[in-house]
């Protein structure tokens, strides 16, 4: 969706700062946490970031400063890479087949040397596709730094394989900044099902040399009079053309294998219908972003009944612009990167669409978007799709319609222009339709969303969910429901009129779920109108628990009921302030996204990890090797008199030998608690506590480590501290 932001008085400014990560990284080796594998899509592949591999490089982040590297980059962190340094990656599964999210600069392309247990291959880079200007949309910036590459490495290695990127003689595109691997075990080509017709039985070319439109499109109107399959052998296939597919289904043998060369393959104001896509990609040439050009996948309507499965859609414009009658139509298990503009949109009139389990990432608008122009969106779902780093808008934005849904997705490091949802009335243009019915959005977990909107005054912070009532007042009943908020870099919930008028938010209900850390506020309300929030519990809040500024006049009320804690304190006055780094409230979480460090480190397991909000992710030491410590650093002397430990929740019974000790130089150490068994039991939520004898003032708060009857290892997932 297009940002079309205008300007918008406001009441004050905030200043830009850098804030410190909470470095909640995707899964990578052993067991994937807990809280990642109950919400987004399940994928074939495993991410690992490089931040968190072995490296001679240099670590850059985190940042959250619009158009630079570190901000653009999953967890807000990557590596660069200069002659003669590398990466090397720890095969986290059987793996045969790698996708690299990289960037060099711009204007340069060329190879990156990847080593496979010490074979070499070689990896093909470019800045062709990145650097996207889009000087019509205020505040934009020059964005989408990134771009994926994909490699199949010609043999099949286990877990614990060494896969090494490193920049030898010949690389000389760099320095090459390394963002993340997704390591995958690609089946091999799938065979033509029966009674199917080849594309290549009518004259496509496997090599890409040829245009193959017309063969395409003759195998297609073949298919329709005899069992109505079109197949696309592996190979690559050139398609300048549009084609018409009504009808049929289109298979291919699996979207590592069967790719057409086309930024523009169908474009049909009222499609057919019946249409089932399967196992192919799509990549195009789209290195800028021409919203007058269909530079898009489909552009237009499959009409109803349709299905979309198992694609590979990169360098568009746009996967899906879908006008039309696109009534019941599934787009399910698809992988989208690396676009100009939005990955979906439902751009109005579409009834009981499914969109689920896809992949979403390095997208230059809302990833996902539903936009009620000229007719409403209806009873349509975005469920359990993963999106990561949206680069100018929102994971997931709900424009208008009626009676939608968003519910169990994961969307992590929004960037410029968006936050993680956006429930809005922002109209764009004429006619639409606002919200209406009842717009559910639940279970979703929400990490590092949100950002600065350069264009609301001096410098405006999105939250990570916004309820904006933007061109029409909020009539609609939203619910907002079991939403899980980790490491919010400005507020957790929104409530807003971005056009500046006052129009009310009203009809809203927060019910359930956690904000885990958020740079400002928990609440951020600046429109007039109402919200009930009940059983939210907050800990890591930057500066208060509420913020309450009605713009340009008027109160929005927040009504609070029971269950709610570890937000109760309102912010004084209407000035904004930078945020807070991890600065608690009181009874916040001390320790929430402070810098924390360990005696040692076992592969991806950091001590990060341990202060991101997420009890699935974990660190663990060196195995075998006590003892072992683990320090906190609250920046600044606080009076500490209670610790909460934990491991993730699915793990078995154990008791770990743990003392804690204090600082407040980080030089002479005193114990606080002895050493003593600590036992962590996953029926009383695997978390131990310990609280001190009295309240001590201390800054470093240290952990040793001397036994471990579940491994031979200290483990941590969440590592709190509290104040008296």
């Amino acid at each position: 969706m297009a940002q079309r932001i205008q300007a918008r008085p406001k009441i004050a400014a905030i200043a830009a700062a850098a804030i410190v990560s909470t470095a909640l990284s995707l899964p990578a080796a052993h067991a994937v946490p807990a809280a990642i594998q109950a919400v987004g899509a399940a994928l074939p592949f495993t991410i690992i970031e490089a931040e968190n591999s072995a490296t001679n490089g240099s670590k850059i982040g985190p940042s959250y400063a619009q158009g630079t590297l570190a901000a653009e980059a999953s967890n807000r962190q990557a590596v660069t890479l200069n002659s003669g340094q590398y990466v090397e990656f720890t095969a986290p599964g059987t793996t045969n087949a790698i996708n690299v999210a990289y960037s060099i600069p711009d204007g340069r392309s060329g190879t990156l040397a990847v080593y496979v247990n010490g074979q070499k291959l070689s990896l093909a880079v470019t800045s062709k596709y990145s650097y996207v200007d889009t000087g019509w949309i205020a505040g934009s910036r020059t964005h989408k730094l990134y771009d994926h590459a994909r490699l199949q490495l010609g043999q099949t290695v286990n877990a614990g394989a060494k896969i090494k990127l490193q920049v030898d003689g010949e690389n000389t595109a760099g320095p090459y900044t390394i963002d993340d691997v997704e390591f995958e075990n690609v089946a091999g080509p799938a065979g033509q099902p029966g009674g199917s017709i080849s594309i290549t039985s009518h004259g496509a070319d496997p090599n890409g040399n040829n245009d193959s439109t017309g063969a395409i499109q003759n195998a297609i109107n073949a298919a329709r009079g005899a069992g109505g399959t079109v197949w696309i052998p592996a190979g690559r296939f050139r398609v300048g053309g549009t084609i018409n597919p009504d009808g049929v289904t289109i298979r291919g043998a699996g979207r590592w294998h069967s790719t057409l060369l086309s930024h523009h393959l169908i474009d049909r104001p009222n499609g057919g219908g019946n249409v089932k896509l399967y196992d192919f990609a799509v990549i195009g040439e789209v290195t800028e972003r021409n919203d007058n050009s269909p530079d898009n996948f489909v552009n237009g309507s499959l009409g109803p009944n349709s299905i979309v499965s198992g694609l590979w859609l990169q360098h568009l414009k746009v996967g899906l612009w879908l006008t039309g009658n696109n009534d019941n139509l599934i787009v399910e298990n698809n992988r989208f990167y690396d676009m100009t503009a939005d990955g979906l949109n439902l751009n109005g009139t579409a009834y009981n669409v499914q969109v689920r389990n896809n992949f979403l990432r390095n997208q230059g608008d809302d990833s996902l978007a539903a936009w009620s122009l000229h007719a409403a969106n209806r009873s349509s779902t975005f469920a359990n799709n993963t999106v990561i780093q949206p680069n100018l808008a929102n994971g997931i934005a709900i424009y208008g319609g009626t009676d939608m849904t968003v519910r169990d997705n994961l969307i992590a490091d929004t960037n410029a222009l968006g936050g993680g949802i956006a429930i809005s009335n922002q109209n764009f243009a004429s006619p639409f339709f606002p919200l209406a019915g009842t717009i559910t959005v639940s279970g979703n977990t929400l990490i590092r969303t949100g950002s600065m909107n350069p264009n609301w005054g001096q410098n405006h912070p999105h939250g990570a969910i916004r309820v904006d009532a933007y061109d029409n007042p909020i009539n609609a009943q939203v619910r907002l429901l079991n939403n899980r908020l980790v490491a919010s870099p400005w507020s957790a919930y929104q409530f807003v009129d971005g056009g500046g008028a006052g129009r009310a938010v009203q009809n809203v209900t927060v019910d359930g779920g956690s904000i885990e850390g958020a740079g400002t506020f928990a609440f951020q309300a600046e429109t007039t109108g109402t919200a009930t929030v009940s059983n939210v519990v907050a800990s890591g809040i930057g500066r208060a628990g509420v913020y309450n500024c009605a713009y340009p006049s008027g109160s929005f009320s927040l009504n609070r009921g029971s269950g709610n804690s570890g937000w109760d304190s309102t912010w004084s006055g209407c000035n904004w302030v930078e945020p807070g780094n991890g600065t608690p409230t009181p009874g916040g979480n001390l320790a929430a996204g402070r810098p924390v460090t360990a005696s040692s480190v076992n592969q991806n397991y950091v001590a990060s990890n341990t202060v991101d909000g997420n009890s699935g992710s974990y660190w663990e030491s060196a195995n075998n090797a006590w003892p072992q410590s683990l320090t906190v650093d609250l920046g600044s002397n606080q009076n500490v008199k209670r610790l909460v430990l934990k491991l993730p929740p699915t793990w078995g019974t154990r008791s770990q030998t743990i003392e804690v000790l204090g600082s407040t130089n980080n030089t002479s150490y005193t114990q606080l608690a002895g050493a003593a068994g600590r036992t962590f039991d996953p029926d009383a939520g695997n978390a131990a506590t310990i609280t001190l004898p009295t309240a001590v003032n201390t800054r470093w708060v240290r952990l040793t480590f001397t036994a471990n009857t579940g491994w031979p290892a200290g483990q941590l997932s969440e590592y709190e501290v509290y104040a008296s």
